[in-house]
């Protein structure tokens, strides 16, 4: 019979890289409620509108990624390829707004775009996001970046670079429009498929074009940062003022669109130069219309969304192992008594925190032994039909070799003083 493999471009998190996953999740936990984030855990599954309205119609997610199906009662749904939206209807849905006028969340989770799988893009990826509501000052957009900032530096991570722009708001745009169409007006015969449809629909979406002719045809064309208004271009210069004052380095990227049609104002990436051609670890910005998009009051925002994949890729290799869960103890039991005695002794050990194993397949001493280096426990406890009798057990350092003779009376307690002492 044929072996069933995992779908094309969903991956098996397997042992030995689980324990980057968790460094990550916890760096992040941690820094994330220092500055006053709490987690929010979203659905999988929402309905397609909410993807449509929120991320825009004229997107590469909306138009060809989404993995969207009737159900049984003939409603479409899509599986999640981003959490904003979902974050956003799940505060207006429970009325978080009326809670606290300014809402600090984050998630963590899959997401899933029918992509092309390649190194970098996965169909089913994993992103922690997070998002600020209620409050529409640049100090905040500085604070995220700067929150960033530390994420990595606890992760080891040096060798990244911050670009970021303005997209400007609805007052500037209308501008840029008549920009891009008189400058792509006799061009457009050299666009792609995709971006003579964007055209008509949203002609910003050409700047974010992956298609070398695209690209080259869209170099020497409107920036808009020369279109924004009064109000965006202040809104800017603060940005850039107070990334300053925190000693954040930064690039202006004036063609940085980002592929999501709800940024305004402040719009960034942060790239991992050695990664290659998908470098991009964290991509974000501001989305003050967002909000009142979804049915809600006119709300601002702000937020981003690490890569977890690529995040996990730029991580120095000796960073990588994690101690977490590795095992403590080894019990080498032999005979009957002994191994009655050891398997009592396991379990009560896990349940006081330690991580302990026993073997159950009548494996000798030796064999045991084996097993218990082979999993890199960091002590064995020797227990035979000797011991049982003499009451006593040896515990043996594997690291050192050192061997330590324990009382069989006070056995749970000194094995748990010699590992609160490694």
């Amino acid at each position: 019979m044929k072996m069933i493999t995992a779908v094309r471009g969903f991956k098996d998190i397997l042992t030995d890289e689980s324990g980057a996953w968790r460094r990550i999740e916890a760096e992040s936990r941690e820094l994330f409620a220092a500055f006053g984030f709490e987690e929010i855990r979203i659905p999988l599954l929402e309905k397609t509108e909410l993807f449509r309205r929120g991320i825009g119609e004229s997107t590469d997610i909306v138009e060809k990624e989404m993995y969207t199906f009737l159900d049984r009662n003939d409603e479409h749904l899509t599986l999640r390829p981003e959490a904003t939206a979902s974050i956003i209807r799940a505060y207006l849905e429970h009325n978080l707004h009326a809670v606290d006028p300014i809402t600090k969340l984050f998630t963590m989770g899959p997401m899933f775009r029918r992509e092309r799988p390649q190194k970098g893009r996965l169909r089913q990826f994993h992103q922690i996001d997070v998002e600020v509501l209620g409050i529409d000052d640049p100090r905040m957009d500085a604070e995220l970046l700067f929150m960033l900032n530390h994420l990595f530096i606890r992760l080891g991570i040096d060798d990244l670079r911050l670009h970021i722009n303005s997209l400007g708001c609805p007052q500037c745009r209308p501008r840029f429009r008549e920009a891009i169409l008189s400058f792509l007006e006799h061009k457009e015969a050299g666009l792609c498929d995709d971006c003579r449809r964007r055209l008509k629909k949203n002609p910003l979406r050409v700047f974010d074009c992956k298609v070398a002719a695209c690209q080259a045809i869209v170099a020497d064309g409107p920036e808009l940062l020369n279109f924004i208004c009064d109000a965006c271009g202040d809104h800017f210069e603060t940005l850039k003022q107070y990334l300053s004052i925190l000693s954040i380095s930064f690039e202006i990227n004036r063609k940085m669109v980002r592929g999501l049609d709800y940024y305004t104002k402040t719009t960034f990436e942060i790239t991992a130069p050695a990664a290659g051609a998908q470098n991009a670890v964290v991509g974000g910005g501001r989305y003050d219309g967002l909000v009142k998009e979804l049915g809600g009051p006119d709300i601002p925002g702000i937020g981003f969304a690490i890569g977890c994949e690529r995040l996990i890729a730029s991580i120095p290799r000796k960073d990588e192992a994690s101690d977490t869960g590795r095992l403590q103890l080894f019990v080498a039991a032999i005979g009957r008594e002994a191994e009655l005695f050891a398997y009592t002794l396991v379990n009560r050990l896990r349940v006081s925190g330690i991580p302990a194993e026993m073997d159950f397949t009548g494996k000798g001493l030796k064999g045991q032994m084996k097993r218990a280096d082979k999993l890199k426990s960091h002590y064995v406890l020797i227990i035979g039909e000797r011991e049982i009798s003499e009451k006593k057990a040896a515990l043996r350092n594997m690291q050192t070799g050192a061997q330590t003779i324990l009382d069989i009376e006070n056995l749970e307690t000194s094995v748990l003083n010699a590992m609160k002492q490694r």
